[in-house]
């Protein structure tokens, strides 16, 4: 089987996002390939032993975009963008249920956003650490946020993410320094409080 047409996809979006549910279940076949890749991209970044494999966090990443209908997507990036978060989300899910037997473990808090949009050889920052400290930036600069996920979580390219948010490269890559620099201080600091000088702050 050859490239699917990008064109194919976006139509299906469109009929997705009209309400019709079949659209979804014939998308996920054409994208199914860039889904495994981000799964195992996020499962290779937690503990050996994790219970999910690729296979079944594309599928509970499937079932959640049935739960939720149809995002914003204008195209295949966007999608896979948004699958990429939803698996982010359900790995939060999971470690935050584990999060007791945790206490008193130092937290991994390695995370290289410079990289970005890259796939680390070694295992990367506690993520519930990672989430919080990016559900503390949206308070502060939501776009910022959005762009940290669709870049460092969803891989997409400045391009893509300045057509997903309808904005200029230009700020995408104002934003992502920004924002870069915000998080990394946070995660040193093990995101214990929330300090007024945001990745907004860089903005006047």
């Amino acid at each position: 089987m050859g490239p699917v047409p990008s064109q194919h996809v976006t139509q299906l979006l469109v009929k997705w996002r009209g309400g019709d549910q079949e659209a979804l279940h014939a998308l996920v076949p054409l994208v199914y390939k860039e889904l495994r890749e981000v799964a195992h991209y996020h499962l290779q970044r937690e503990r050996p032993d994790h219970t999910l494999q690729s296979t079944a966090l594309v599928h509970e990443a499937y079932l959640r975009l049935v739960d939720q209908g149809a995002p914003e997507t204008q195209n295949k990036s966007h999608f896979v963008a948004v699958a990429a978060r939803l698996m982010r989300q359900i790995l939060v899910d999971y470690a935050r249920g584990r999060a007791a037997k945790k206490r008193g473990q130092e937290l991994r808090a390695d995370v290289n956003f410079e990289e970005c949009p890259t796939l680390p050889n070694q295992p990367g920052p506690d993520l519930v650490a990672v989430d919080d400290a990016l559900n503390a930036l949206a308070e502060l600069d939501e776009q910022q946020a959005r762009i940290v996920e669709l870049r460092y979580f969803g891989g997409l390219t400045i391009e893509e993410t300045a057509q997903a948010l309808e904005v200029s490269p230009a700020t995408v890559k104002r934003d992502w320094k920004m924002a870069k620099a915000w998080l990394a201080r946070e995660m040193r600091r093990g995101g214990r409080g929330k300090s007024g000088e945001a990745g907004a702050a860089g903005k006047s």
